[in-house]
């Protein structure tokens, strides 16, 4: 018995997973991959396909098909098992059987393959097996963390006993530059009115001679001593500290220039600082009208950088969402663009006859109320909807990129051109950069712009793109490169319409009384958006 390969293909073809165990090339196993859709027939029982030169063996799983590619000499009950428990290790690492999923575990999918199958041969291995030498741990991998976190906590200990010694001597400068009578001046100016009980003790803020007029019973005298001055001089002009405050380590710059060097160098510094207090990411505001319908539409667009459309794959879903029992039994009444381009689809429960005719969701039983919650996930889907098209006037913002290189240096032009059907808040434009040793040198934009150097990224922001700038560009300079590391360009944005126009018209209560006062939100936001 000899597997040639194992694979994981979609229904219409598309490879997802293929792992080889002979030597073959990359072209011959597209080649017998690609064949195996034309070959599988319908209303069949069995699950081989047999040709001149290979045996396919297959196991459907949802949309997708589980394939053995083996030789006509393999014994099929040998290759039978084998697909068994592949079939079994497949729900183990990939949570759900549909492209996203595996793709997202490719690698642990091979990884498990490996164990399996040796050099075209079956291991007697079982499940639970196959799962314990995927996750053996590695104990240079663990050494190697070890080392180097110690590395990084001494490193930490030498900056703080640094930052303390240059601290400690600034204090001991300031007080032989000051000497007691200013001490005892600070402190007297700087009394806090803090009184601890019946006892009359105040705390001063002043740092040096006594360090504090509580113990002394100094307070009210030290305050007269500084404000009255002998013989008619003017009190001293020594400005005391402020009130509350005492003394105060802080970091001085050269250790603030360490920390900078440290990341600069990749690592990781945790400092003790207070949170800051600011504003948060926007959020959905939870709802406060008793009924809430939310129109939210996703754009999945692939745009080729010669121009044109690869992919535009529009779906938009409604939402119901009631806080109260009393306004549950309801029907929506909405209008839509009459886009032809645009297919819906009701939920299940709703009847498609009241829809069809008189735009109005409702339940197919009138007596049964719509669910109620307040969470963020008590929405209740209504109506679907998707489209897709070819057509490049359906984009709302295309991306040209024009890199060119001169000399030692590569020259990038970007300009964006942004449809008039709708104005994009928040734009973020990112572009792939080889790696660099510093940011590169942007020459002109149109906005603002933000070099992540972790990921090598550089992002290009718009607040707004409306009527006054449906149009802009940006230039900058980097050490010289292939013009296609600038690719894919993922693009970010959001808009307040929306492609079906879908609007809510009126709430109809089923119970008679007055129809409950609702609210509608509409959103189009982008799931994955690129320039390939």
């Amino acid at each position: 018995m000899v597997v040639l390969a194992a694979s994981i293909v979609s229904k219409s073809g598309k490879v997802l997973v293929s792992r080889q165990f002979v030597d073959m090339s990359r072209i011959r196993i597209e080649g017998l991959l690609a064949a195996f859709p034309k070959l599988v027939g319908t209303g069949k029982q069995h699950t081989y396909v047999e040709t001149e030169n290979v045996r396919y063996v297959y196991q459907p799983i949802e949309a997708l098909y589980l394939l053995l590619v083996t030789n006509k000499q393999s014994n099929i009950l040998e290759d039978l098992d084998t697909l068994r428990l592949l079939s079994k290790l497949v729900p183990e690492y990939s949570l759900s059987m549909d492209e996203e999923g595996i793709c997202k575990t490719a690698f642990d999918l091979i990884f498990a393959f490996d164990e399996v199958i040796s050099l075209g041969h079956k291991e007697n291995v079982t499940v639970a097996q196959v799962k314990q030498y995927c996750e053996m741990e590695s104990h240079e991998e663990k050494l190697h963390k070890l080392v180097l976190q110690s590395k990084i906590n001494e490193t930490k200990d030498v900056m703080k006993r640094k930052a303390s010694e240059i601290d400690k001597s600034k204090i001991e400068k300031n007080r032989g530059d000051k000497g007691g009578f200013m001490s005892l001046q600070s402190m007297g100016s700087g009394k806090i009115d803090n009184s601890f009980g019946d006892m009359g003790i105040s705390s001063g803020g002043g740092g040096g001679g006594f360090g504090s007029s509580s113990g002394f019973g100094l307070g009210g005298d030290v305050e007269s001593f500084s404000s009255k001055p002998k013989g008619g001089h003017p009190p001293s002009s020594a400005i005391a500290p402020p009130k509350g405050l005492g003394m105060q380590l802080g970091k001085s710059q050269r250790t603030n220039q360490f920390l900078e060097s440290l990341k600069a160098e990749g690592e990781v510094i945790v400092e003790d600082v207070q949170p800051k207090v600011g504003p948060s990411r926007s959020a959905v505001p939870p709802p406060t009208d008793p009924v809430t319908l939310s129109v939210e539409e996703k754009l999945n667009v692939s745009l080729k950088r010669d121009g044109g459309v690869s992919n535009f794959d529009l779906q938009g879903t409604l939402s119901l969402q009631i806080l109260n029992q009393e306004d549950a039994h309801i029907q929506v009444q909405i209008e839509n663009g009459g886009n032809p381009g645009i297919l819906f689809k009701t939920h299940p429960n709703m009847s498609k006859e009241l829809f069809s005719n008189e735009n109005i969701l409702g339940l197919k039983d009138p007596n049964r109320p719509f669910p109620t919650g307040q969470g963020s996930e008590a929405g209740v889907g209504l109506l679907k909807w998707r489209m897709q098209s070819t057509d490049e006037s359906m984009v709302p913002l295309t991306i040209n990129c024009w890199p060119s290189v001169s000399g030692n240096e590569t020259y990038v032009s970007i300009e964006y051109e942004a449809s008039s059907m709708f104005d994009l808040r928040n734009v973020v434009i990112s572009v792939p950069l080889p790696a660099l040793r510093e940011a590169p040198s942007v020459r002109q934009i149109d906005g603002e712009w933000r070099y992540d150097s972790r990921n090598s990224v550089l992002e290009w922001s718009i607040v707004l793109i409306d009527n006054s700038n449906r149009s802009g560009s940006m230039e900058f300079v980097v050490p010289p490169a292939d013009s296609s590391v600038f690719f894919p360009i993922s693009v970010r944005f959001s808009a307040t319409s929306t492609f079906s126009d879908v609007k809510v018209v009126n709430i109809l209560p089923l119970k008679g009384g007055a129809p409950p006062k609702y609210a509608q939100r509409t959103q189009l936001i982008t799931e994955n958006y690129q320039v390939v």
